[in-house]
């Protein structure tokens, strides 16, 4: 994007600490990125856990919250786009208690090991980097947010440059500060996905010796959505479903068990269940289709070159992402009714969906992409490769 003003430029940073916060994978996945690309300049990096600087009892109240939230139809729709879409009085209590919760654990950790740049992932990371520093503070602030329509809570005046990964999320970031210093640059994925293995090779690892359909059913590191009765289903038309439930045990159990009754009745196909896997590049090169949610998932699904048929699941800031994936092409939409979900899996087997080309960028690409945008902030290039 273009137009606005951009910061003054400043020496070139040291040392970043990158503010995330573990709730999902996705600030994770942006976090590594960030920090294997600041590496290669020189400058250090410490990603740190806002969830976790709250405390063990205020890390579990929040993440409990904001399951329960997510559980409730309708009720964290109403909260974002009520309240923290437009920044309403509960957004901003909300920000404000755990900003000012986290305030003094941060001063604590720049005061042992000071940084030169904060580099917000997480909305909350933003919102306590605004209140640390002053206006004419030489620590640079940064935020980069991978969300379609980004809230109130992810915007501040004390930032001196947005990163979007989009035009449209961009001008939501003006929606909240006109004239805000915003850059696009690519979304970001984890380093397997930019080199995996071909669909033989990843079946091989996996011991899937069948012949047949294979397709992944994932919903990020929560496992948000019935992929039990998803995976049920597929397993019923033939498919070889590689389930993966992540962090959520109970989903993993009900998988299990879904893959244990699939087996004893005889069913055409079959249900392998993963619980929290670092093997996902495999899992998606050896799919044909990816049953997803949308969010960094997508990202790396275009990158391996699979069509997604993506679910209606997510509430939220989720409806937005969703709008946002499909405007990118190679997805479908669907509600999670098995037998929805089944028809929309059958179409795309049969070529009715072509998978997006990913990004056009290897992993320096998108490196110097990123880099680039932090130029203003004092971040000197390497020279390109010969």
């Amino acid at each position: 994007m273009s137009g606005a003003p951009v910061p003054t430029r400043r020496p070139p940073p040291e040392r970043a600490l990158i503010l995330s916060g573990s709730i999902g994978m996705g600030h994770d996945t942006v976090a590594e990125a960030c920090a294997d690309a600041l590496a290669t300049v020189g400058c250090s990096t410490e990603v740190v856990d806002c969830m976790g600087l709250l405390g063990g009892l205020g890390s579990r109240a929040g993440d409990a919250v904001f399951r329960s939230l997510m559980a409730i139809p309708g009720a964290y729709d109403a909260l974002h786009f009520a309240s923290m879409r437009p920044g309403g009085r509960v957004a901003r209590y909300m920000d404000y208690a755990a900003t000012h919760k986290l305030l003094k654990p941060m001063r604590d950790l720049l005061a042992r090991d000071p940084a030169d740049l904060l580099l917000s992932v997480f909305a909350t990371g933003a919102g306590v980097a605004d209140l640390l520093l002053a206006p004419d503070d030489p620590v640079s602030s940064v935020v980069y947010c991978t969300d379609a329509c980004p809230h109130r809570m992810w915007v501040h005046e004390r930032t001196d440059l947005f990163l979007v990964t989009a035009p449209m999320s961009g001008a939501f970031v003006r929606y909240h500060r006109p004239g805000a210093p915003v850059a696009v640059v690519p979304p970001a994925a984890r380093n397997e996905f930019y080199d995996p293995p071909t669909r033989d090779d990843a079946r091989h690892a996996l011991g899937i010796v069948e012949g047949g359909p294979v397709v992944l059913v994932i919903a990020g590191g929560w496992g948000f959505g019935p992929l039990d009765r998803l995976a049920h289903r597929l397993a019923h038309d033939g498919v070889t479903v590689l389930a993966v439930a992540g962090s959520n045990e109970r989903l993993r159990g009900r998988l299990q068990r879904a893959a244990v009754e699939a087996e004893r009745g005889g069913v055409a196909g079959r249900i392998v269940v993963f619980g929290y896997t670092h093997r996902v590049h495999e899992l998606m090169a050896a799919a044909d289709v990816v049953v997803t949610t949308p969010g960094d998932t997508c990202t790396e699904a275009r990158l391996i070159g699979r069509p997604m048929v993506l679910l209606d699941t997510i509430p939220g800031h989720g409806r937005e992402n969703l709008q946002l994936e499909l405007s990118r092409g190679g997805a479908a939409a669907v509600s999670p009714d098995p037998a929805v979900v089944g028809a929309a899996v059958e179409a795309a087997l049969a070529g009715g969906l072509e998978p997006a080309p990913g990004p056009p960028l290897g992993k320096a690409d998108w490196q110097r992409a990123f880099l680039t945008s932090l130029e203003p902030l004092g971040v000197t290039l390497p020279p390109p490769p010969h």
